[in-house]
């Protein structure tokens, strides 16, 4: 009792399960097989999916933004994914003040100074006559307002005397012009001392037009405005109305003195500015691995502008762009695989719910490896003398293709291989390395759950994984020249438990799928297999006949699908299961009348046919309500295919033609469809043998080989066949191995010395039964057609050739206990 309570929540967790894989399923079905949604809904789960896989495959661990403050704790440690080049930022700025510092300065020289004093003077000459032919008598305080704009310096009493005294105009202006020429000669600057600082930084001197003035001399040929000042006061003119007005008129000319050659600020900022930008940033190396804080560690400035850098070094439209390109490029590793597959692929043809479950398993094995990804990243200081480049060796990339491989087939796993492959490479930064040994160990793991019979055969798997893991190991160290370190050591050491925890994780993970998801694999067609389960109880005690039946069916089929190389679990399984439809009218299948009267005898052909065929889909709804799976289901509904139901036609027809009435042959075939797959073909040959052999006399080898080969031949001139993927050499093969069981079955035996009961006329006779077989009901006036269900076509009830002996046996009974 307490070992029979413990078990309870188990099955009452795996039936729950059940029901919301069943409800889910069944919703999932009906949103998909709506030809108008079905489309729809698939594009819709791509994109989904791609959409997804997008942010977990992204090779940038830091994509999402994470502020770093100095001063703060670090949570956890924290290493470079990849390669970095990262900024000094102290060394740069130094670099570009050196720079900007050294950039020359820009001064600009105007030639046109000369001229335009020379101008000034001209103006004030004329002004003054102007003045002196209107008004003969002007005053000094009005020569000063006349002339101290025109000069642009006030005037004193003596200097505007000296001015209005002048006597020949053009000697003077003469002389004023050549004098200010000569000392323009020299490039006249405002502060020398500023000068000479800008000269010692480099000196570009631009003309009035832009252009730049190629001159060696330009931190040498210049004179400070004072010292020019100083020289235009010694100077002497020429027409003057008293010799000393010169050193007043040359005072004038001295204070209206400007530079030729002046500093330009926005130009000289302008050039620095330009010298800064061109200066590149100075970069260090952060080196993949690199651990940039540990745990607990106070974050240091130099440590904030590293993960500053790591953590933002894309700016939001390079990251819009990363993402927009992972989304295309797994969007076309998805489609264009699965078009391929689909196109030139026989048996690559996954329903709705294959597709879904791909989709999860795909999200989900990329979460799981993304999770372990950030953990050995952060496990460096526990490990230090492991390259932590060397922890996907350990990672178990092929488990999830051994579970496709085990839920549906070995094309789906194959492709889906070849989509996994690739991805990992992304988000292992691009590592080819990983592709090649995911690709491998993948391949070879979904090999190795061919007709996975047991756990054994997970783990045998497994081993495989790691040999070629191990291979593949050693070869990627040689190919890097690092075979002879210690590194190669973790590495194998890695690669060989690689396989073993994919086992593991197969192992853990299928029966909770199978459950969820509503898969028949092979270890749940080893579940189905048992014969003590209810199922096949409830047909033992209901229908005994089909019972045993199915037995023998399931050991003719498991020799054939071993022969052919089709599936010997899944045909043995179905074999079992294939007539359970019968359970429900046991008594009108001839196999469990027990001697009583023929309920056909009271109906008429095509109620008979009726009944027969209802088997199939009794067994069909059996089966689905029972979870058996889709393929057991299959074969159930195929397993007659479109055979004629011959015995009943016959007897309709027969009755037909006494009333003149006409029968369609279509109203006593099966509604099919006919076997889609080698093991349905199998099972289909098998039942029709089995039927047939229980009504041989004298089953002896040359008899059973003649009655095997006719069979099948008729079954295949029929065209049951024609859309499994059983050929002439499969069908010789077949018929090899039937023999060999039924042999077995109807062996000889030597007789006993002494007869088994006492009776009347002596020894008991041998029990042959003379019943009519399936090969004499293969008459050409049926055009060489077999009955889908030959054992089932109720003969007419034999004569008894074996009469009840004497009454006088009650020795015997005694002797064997029954008394």
């Amino acid at each position: 009792m307490p070992e029979h309570n413990s078990n309870k929540p188990e099955q009452h967790t795996l039936t729950h399960m059940s029901k919301l894989g069943s409800n889910l399923f069944d919703s999932i079905d009906r949103r998909f097989s709506n030809p108008r949604t079905a489309r729809r809904n698939r594009f819709i789960l791509l994109i989904a999916t791609a959409l997804l896989l997008t942010f977990i495959v992204l090779p940038n661990q830091h994509f999402f933004f994470q502020e770093f403050k100095v001063g703060e704790i670090a949570t956890s440690d924290i290493r470079a994914t990849r390669d970095y080049l990262v900024e000094d930022h102290a060394l740069t700025e130094q670099r570009r003040k050196e720079v900007s510092n050294n950039a020359p300065v820009i001064y600009n020289l105007n030639d046109r100074v000369p001229y335009y004093l020379t101008e000034k003077l001209q103006q004030t000459v004329a002004a003054i006559r102007s003045q002196q032919s209107k008004n003969p008598r002007t005053g000094s305080e009005e020569w000063r307002k006349l002339l101290s704009p025109v000069l642009d310096t006030e005037l004193k009493d003596p200097e505007i005397l000296a001015v209005t005294r002048i006597k020949d105009d053009q000697a003077f202006l003469d002389d004023a012009e050549k004098l200010l020429n000569d000392l323009y000669q020299h490039r006249i600057v405002l502060d020398g001392k500023s000068f000479q600082t800008d000269a010692r930084r480099g000196i570009e001197i631009i003309d009035n037009s832009g252009h730049l003035v190629s001159d060696g001399n330009a931190a040498s040929g210049y004179t400070e405005i004072g010292e020019a000042r100083r020289m235009v006061a010694e100077w002497k003119f020429t027409g003057l109305g008293n010799p000393g007005d010169a050193s007043r008129i040359a005072g004038i000319i001295a204070r209206t003195l400007l530079p030729s050659l002046f500093y330009n600020r926005e130009a000289s900022e302008a050039r620095s500015q330009a010298a800064m930008e061109a200066v590149r940033p100075v970069l260090f190396k952060v080196q993949k691995g690199e651990m940039i804080v540990r745990i607990g560690e106070r974050i240091s400035p130099e440590q904030a502008h590293k993960l500053r850098i790591i953590f933002h070094e894309d700016s939001t439209d390079h990251r819009i762009f990363t993402i927009a390109g992972c989304f295309a490029m797994i969007l076309v590793l998805f489609y264009f695989p699965y078009r391929f597959a689909i196109k030139n692929i026989r048996k690559f043809n996954p329903s709705n719910k294959d597709i879904l479950v791909l989709s999860l398993m795909i999200i989900g094995s990329f979460l799981v490896f993304r999770t372990a990804l950030q953990i050995t990243n952060n496990i460096g200081p526990v490990f230090p003398y492991i390259d932590t480049s060397n922890y996907f060796y350990l990672f178990p990339f092929a488990a999830s293709a051994m579970i496709v491989r085990m839920l549906i087939n070995s094309e789906v796993a194959l492709v889906y291989c070849a989509i996994l492959a690739p991805l990992l490479g992304i988000m292992f930064n691009n590592n080819m390395f990983v592709v090649i040994y995911a690709l491998l160990g993948s391949i070879i793991g979904a090999h190795g759950m061919r007709q996975c019979a047991d756990r054994s055969t997970i783990y045998a798997a497994g081993l495989k994984i790691s040999v070629v893991n191990l291979a593949m190991g050693l070869a990627f160290q040689t190919f890097s020249n690092t075979l002879f370190s210690i590194q190669t050591l973790y590495v194998a050491l890695f690669a060989l438990v690689s396989g073993m925890i994919s086992a593991g994780c197969v192992s853990g993970f299928i029966p909770i799928l199978e459950t969820l998801f509503r898969y028949t694999t092979d270890m749940k067609l080893l579940e189905l297999a048992n014969l003590n389960s209810p199922l096949l109880r409830d047909l033992m005690v209901r229908a005994p006949g089909t019972y045993h039946h199915s037995v023998v069916v399931g050991n003719l089929v498991e020799a054939a699908a071993e022969a052919t190389n089709a599936n010997p679990l899944l045909a043995r399984v179905a074999a079992y299961y294939h007539d359970i439809g019968k359970a429900s009218k046991p008594q009108y299948f001839i196999e469990n009348q027990t001697g009583e009267e023929n309920r056909h005898d009271k109906l008429s052909p095509s109620m008979s046919a009726l009944i027969l065929i209802s088997h199939i889909k009794e067994g069909t709804e059996l089966a689905r309500e029972k979870h058996l799976g889709q393929p057991i289901i299959d074969i159930i509904r195929q397993h007659h295919g479109t055979g004629l139901i011959k015995f009943f036609y016959e007897r309709a027809r027969n009755q037909a033609e006494t009333t003149g009435q006409t029968v369609e042959e279509k109203d006593f075939r099966y509604p099919g469809p006919k076997p889609q797959t080698r093991e349905a073909g199998i099972v289909m040959l098998a039942d029709c043998v089995e039927a047939a052999s229980r009504t041989l006399v004298n089953p002896t080898p040359d008899r059973i080989q003649g009655m095997v080969q006719k069979i099948i031949n008729n079954i295949f001139i029929d065209g049951q066949l024609d859309e499994c993927e059983l050929t002439l050499k499969n069908l010789h093969d077949i018929a090899r191995s039937f023999n060999q069981i039924l042999n077995g079955i109807f062996h000889h035996r030597i007789d006993y010395p002494e007869p088994v009961h006492k009776s009347g006329s002596g020894a008991r006779k041998p029990a042959a039964t003379e019943q009519k077989t399936a090969v004499d009901q293969l008459t050409p006036n049926n055009g060489g057609k077999i009955s889908g269900d030959s054992a089932e076509q109720p003969p007419e009830t034999p004569p008894d050739r074996n009469p009840p002996a004497k009454k006088g046996g009650g020795e015997d009974l005694k002797r064997l206990g029954m008394s």
